[in-house]
């Protein structure tokens, strides 16, 4: 999440979801292209029409559509796990025109513990963009509190083109693509690099192209509607984190009197755009790096001590991958070693401080010529441990046609070179070309919360994927923006200590807002 933005490939996934698998989510965080002097490329138009997705018409951005409205569809919950039930809703794929058709969401709902005390429904969602939010009701004993597990039906949901609804799939296999050198030395590596994205571009629109223009993340938020309504529940109360921040902000906007309570946590700052998240994740990625190899600096026990310069040894070893890509024995078919499988297991283990042995421990095996363990971090991050084996797909499908960023390929080369001056390691990493043949852009949206009342934003302090200036950013963009500051070094902040989740659970279960200015210490 990152989100939430598409900035080194990455997907950001909310809270402790991320430690269900071996430090990866969602998430495809990965690296991009390295700027280097500049080069000369010849570049094709963007394939296919340029299709909006959101409603147009009389309607600004962050209204309500002017089409008749959609009439609600049912829910018929059926047993599927202890306290679980699943059930599908179908939805207008365009929500402009009923003619297009329609699209199954996925939905489940474990049930309140105590049933005499239930609020209401708390709807979820853990990140992306291309989780399946689904996920967050098989986790929920083991990420919300106890409070809220009593108090609320948890209530998620597979967004459109994620998961079981209607998914996004373009490959089988993306190692071909995330393999290419992220850091080209050549006009000629560069030119792999756009061509990759050309090729991959056309895939989706070949395999996905009949849901591809309908994932829009102000699509979901209609989406959510359709769910509140099914659910019959006059308010809807929500929990998001990461790339859910953003996805609660277009609802609170689209449909501000619908809102019980919102909790944005790990958000990002909806003014900015997609360029302007890209600088604040390079510099956050990078922050995150830096504090992991200090703490190796300072232990002789760490595995890349090196004698207190992991630094340098970084810097050589990634050279080195470059160079020559390194092969991992006895795993046929999977990818070299080389910078791009490299950067995006180096990148997923940044979410947390609890991550980084597994960053160290990998990078000192890589060294001595063994990538099993890379390659293992790479595998998990890109797949969510084999839990969302299309959710690199469905991350584009989404950044792409919510905000591609810049989209000529000498603009991306020019803010990468501006965040390496500022990140040397990783700021090249900043954007990708995966937007720049992207067939669909959806219209612009403009996040408000105008009258849905307050809105809590939980923001870190060591937040690599949501920077602390994001989430503040966000709660600056809501009419009623409440910022609770979390000191903890991870991605989002629910649960990292009891002053952030007592604080969360207060406001959502009583409707206690929480001070301006809270700060939430261990």
């Amino acid at each position: 999440m990152l989100h939430a933005g598409r900035s080194a490939r990455t997907v950001a996934l909310a809270m402790t979801l991320t430690s269900a698998v071996a430090c990866g989510s969602h998430t495809g965080n990965g690296a991009s292209v390295l700027a280097t002097a500049p080069v000369r490329a010849t570049v094709a138009s963007p394939i296919g029409p340029t299709v909006p997705t959101a409603p147009v018409g009389t309607a600004k951005p962050g209204s309500p559509p002017t089409a008749p409205d959609v009439v609600a569809g049912s829910l018929a919950w059926r047993r599927c796990a202890d306290r679980v039930e699943c059930a599908t809703l179908t939805v207008p794929k365009d929500y402009r025109d009923g003619a297009k058709g329609t699209i199954e969401l996925n939905i489940k709902r474990r049930q309140a513990q105590q049933p005499s005390g239930r609020v209401g429904s708390l709807l979820v969602n853990p990140g992306g963009p291309g989780l399946p939010g689904t996920l967050m009701v098989d986790s929920a004993p083991g990420f919300f509190s106890p409070l809220l597990l009593d108090r609320f039906d948890i209530v998620a949901w597979d967004p459109r083109g994620t998961g079981a609804s209607a998914p996004i799939v373009c490959r089988n296999n993306l190692d071909s693509l995330l393999a290419i050198d992220p850091t080209p030395d050549t006009p000629d590596e560069r030119q792999a690099l756009l061509d990759g994205a050309k090729s991959f571009a056309e895939d989706c629109q070949r395999s996905a192209g009949d849901v591809l223009p309908y994932v829009s993340t102000e699509n979901s938020a209609r989406d959510m509607e359709q769910i509140r309504k099914a659910l019959g529940e006059e308010k809807i109360s929500y929990f998001g984190g990461s790339y859910g921040s953003e996805l609660g902000a277009y609802y609170a906007t689209l449909f501000p009197t619908s809102v019980r309570a919102m909790v944005l946590d790990g958000a990002i700052d909806p003014r900015t755009g997609a360029d302007g998240l890209a600088r604040a994740q390079a510099v956050g990625i990078e922050t995150a790096l830096n504090a992991a190899l200090t703490a190796c600096a300072k232990s002789r026990k760490c595995p890349f001590f090196h004698d207190g310069d992991p630094f340098t040894a970084f810097d050589k070893l990634l050279a080195k991958l470059d160079a020559t890509p390194l092969v991992v024995k006895d795993a046929s078919g999977a990818p070299a070693i080389g910078q791009g499988i490299a950067y995006e297991a180096i990148i997923s283990t940044l979410y947390r401080k609890d991550f980084w042995p597994d960053l160290t421990s990998a990078l000192a095996m890589a060294e001595r010529g063994d990538g099993s363990e890379l390659l293992g971090l790479y595998e998990s991050h890109v797949s969510y441990g084999g839990r969302a084996p299309h959710l690199f797909e469905a991350f584009l499908a989404i950044t792409c046609l919510d905000d591609p960023g810049s989209t000529d390929p000498a603009a991306i080369d020019a803010l990468n070179a501006e965040m390496k001056a500022k990140a040397p390691r990783l700021g090249a990493l900043a954007a990708t070309y995966d937007c720049v043949y992207w067939p669909y852009r959806a219209d612009p949206f403009t996040v408000t919360g105008a009258g849905a009342g307050p809105i809590v934003v939980l923001g870190t302090t060591g937040d690599a994927f949501t920077p602390l200036a994001t989430s503040k950013g966000m709660a600056e963009a809501l009419e009623h923006g409440i910022l609770v500051t979390v000191d903890a070094d991870t991605h989002t902040g629910y649960n990292e200590n009891d002053c952030a989740t007592q604080t969360v659970d207060r406001y959502l279960t009583e409707l206690v807002v929480p001070d301006p200015g809270v700060i939430c210490k261990p």
